[in-house]
């Protein structure tokens, strides 16, 4: 390893730490790249390039991390500086230095194992939750075996470092006339690395995507991930005028029983109508955790896993392109809950204000008598979810209202599905036997790494991979609905099964649609006629649809249309995205719109999927920027609170039959 001969000892320590950051740096982005090289799809030109930029975001992080380094060696006395005690600190400093450098490649291939991409804001709020994250890492990883092996490495190099460590202690110390060049040199680098190198170096690159996560620099973006979490649309995104953007929104939205209500172009708040009573059928719906449809046997998937999904598909109205809107559970339970686009930065459930009162599913339920209740196999705290169910119309059961002796099996991440499925039956049965119709949102965990349950129920060993929690989450689904078959409020009942997002969303582009591909079932033997509909269908649909079934009139602030409309089937557009990058998909193409007003659009989005930059002419990318431009500003301007629905809602709802027919004309 070449380290520059500089005159000073400080100087040259300094180095000695530098050299082995970047050599690590350039150790883990070739392990990375090696590792996906069918994937990376890098030419010699391109596989300089992105190194050459990672280099830039090594460095761009270097020259924050050693701040605190330089300071230190700029202020520590000559007399301090050149004693035995302290020249024996400096390699103690300079191995647990090594250790945090491999500690931090360890914990990139381990992320990237797990997304594909650099640390970005799912590490940020792994952080966060760090109770959860630690417990998972340690169920799912020989952890200490593993620290073990990196401390034993740092020191080792450290000593065979020690000489060229020895003689750069021994060198003359730095003249304090030059230690404030040093400190100034070093606060120059800082800021030219806040202002020069960010994301937008990636902007223009397009292509693989791949090449761009293994050109950044993993605590660069962590940290930048933790700095911009929120992005906000209209200072970020390209716009239209607002006028046509409501314009093309309320033609998106446009219903034969939808009425809009406001003044204001980009409200979309409108009244939906139905004729005849409201059904007060119970609902149960299931969000199942990285349900991708590849894993079932009836989408090609050759291992069997999910024999009561696959025979449920048959008895069940089943959307067979359903898309998740986003990659994080978080974003699966924003777009059921409120049928809402993916807004960029974080989701709404984690944001502040998050538990101020949306007009959810929950909350019109809870206008028509029932009892609204959020079921989850973890703890509650984690994403924020219990604030945010509970600030939105629900009652809230968590891990911990279950009862020890109820508890079969737990883990890092909550309880056994069969337990959670227990719980559930529990509630609806006090609920039936009050005379209330409920509604239950459950969210499941056991589909999730560690990939552990409990022993016995299926054929695969627990904690062996995903496979095993896969199928174990298709035999908890059979057994529920074997047990709930057997109660009187079966037969007077909508069972929902979706997933919360995919087992893994990362691929060669910014937003692969096949990748964010997921099952939707709503199964009701005697009430649904069983059939396929493939048309188009996301999250955000699933909120009106079931309204629709159960025949409810509303006020809808939702972004989603009821997909059983004969007039929806030929609409045909999902939105997805990630924190950054929002994009819709009309089955062939798909529009993305990218922070700095980057617009660009894939042809046969599903297949070859030809990129191309777009501009505002582009019809598609019009419809794109509409929605997403609409959300954002109904959403900062109140119009998807509930309190501004409720006056509305309870004189809709309690309209006679002859002024509900004179109002729907």
């Amino acid at each position: 390893m070449y380290m520059p001969r500089l005159p000073y000892s400080q100087l040259r320590y300094l180095a000695i730490i530098v050299s082995c950051w970047l050599l690590v740096f350039f150790i883990t982005r070739t392990v990375l790249w090696l590792a996906h090289l069918p994937d990376s799809g890098a030419s010699l030109g391109s596989t300089l390039q992105f190194f050459g930029l990672g280099t830039l975001f090594d460095l761009a992080f270097l020259a924050y991390a050693v701040l605190p380094l330089t300071l230190y060696l700029g202020l520590i006395p000559d007399r301090v500086w050149h004693t035995r005690l302290h020249r024996g600190w400096l390699h103690v400093l300079l191995a647990a230095s090594l250790f945090l450098m491999l500690f931090l490649a360890i914990s990139e291939w381990l992320f990237w194992d797990e997304f594909s991409v650099r640390f970005n804001f799912i590490a940020v709020d792994y952080l966060v939750y760090s109770d959860e994250v630690i417990n998972n890492i340690l169920q799912s990883y020989p952890v200490y075996p593993l620290l073990g092996v990196l401390a034993a490495i740092a020191i080792t190099t450290t000593y065979l470092l020690h000489w060229r460590t020895g003689k750069a202690l021994q060198a003359s110390s730095l003249p304090w006339k030059h230690r404030s060049l040093m400190l100034l040199a070093a606060a120059v680098a800082a800021g030219m690395s806040y202002s020069l190198a960010d994301q937008s170096l990636f902007d223009g690159w397009g292509g693989n995507t791949y090449q761009k996560e293994l050109a950044g620099n993993g605590p660069y973006q962590f940290f930048a991930a933790f700095r911009n979490n929120q992005l906000d649309y209209q200072r970020f995104y390209a716009q239209l005028p607002g006028e046509l953007s409501g314009k093309l929104v309320r033609e998106e939205l446009a219903e034969s029983n939808a009425r809009f209500i406001g003044e204001d172009p980009q409200d979309i708040r409108r009244l939906i109508s139905h004729p005849g009573n409201a059904k007060k059928l119970n609902v149960v719906l299931v969000t199942v955790e990285s349900l991708s449809a590849k894993y079932l046997g009836s989408f090609g998937h050759p291992d069997n896993l999910t024999p009561n999904l696959d025979h449920l598909r048959g008895e069940s109205l089943f959307f067979n392109r359903s898309y998740a809107t986003g990659t994080r559970t978080t974003r699966g339970l924003e777009a059921i809950t409120l049928s809402v686009p993916p807004t960029p930065g974080r989701s709404i459930v984690k944001r502040i204000g998050a538990e101020s009162g949306y007009a959810s599913l929950g909350q019109l339920l809870n206008a028509q008598g029932y009892d609204s209740v959020f079921l989850y196999g973890g703890r509650g705290y984690f994403d924020n979810m219990t604030a945010f169910f509970q600030g939105n119309g629900y009652r809230v059961l968590d891990q911990e209202d279950i009862p020890a002796s109820e508890i079969h099996f737990k883990n890092a991440w909550g309880v056994a599905d069969e337990d959670l499925y227990r719980q559930a039956i529990r509630v609806a049965n006090a609920d039936y036997q009050a005379g209330k119709p409920f509604f239950l949102q459950l969210m499941t965990t056991s589909n999730h790494r560690p990939y552990s349950y409990p022993e016995g129920r299926i054929d695969i060993p627990s904690g062996t991979g995903r496979e095993g929690a896969v199928k174990y989450t298709d035999y908890a689904i059979g057994q529920f609905l074997a047990e709930a078959r057997q109660q009187d409020w079966f037969d007077h009942t909508l069972f929902v099964f979706v997933a919360d997002h995919t087992a893994g969303s990362a691929g060669k582009e910014d937003l692969p649609v096949e990748n964010y591909h997921i099952p939707m079932f709503i199964y009701a033997p005697g009430i649904i006629a069983p059939r396929e509909v493939s048309e188009l269908a996301s999250q955000i649909d699933l909120a009106p649809t079931l309204l629709g079934l159960l025949n409810i009139d509303y006020v809808s602030t939702f972004f989603g249309k009821d997909l059983l409309l004969p007039e929806n089937t030929s609409r045909n557009a999902v939105l997805i995205g990630n924190y950054q990058h929002l994009g819709l998909y009309d089955g062939k193409d798909l529009a993305i719109l990218s922070p700095r007003q980057g617009i660009r659009r894939h042809d046969d989005a599903a297949g070859n999927s030809t990129e191309s930059t777009s501009d505002l002419g582009d019809p598609l990318v019009k419809r794109t920027i509409a929605l997403y431009q609409t959300a954002s500003y109904d959403f900062k301007q109140g119009l998807l609170n509930w309190k501004n629905q409720v006056k509305t809602t309870e004189q809709f709802s309690q309209r006679t039959p002859e002024e509900k027919k004179n109002m729907d004309g």
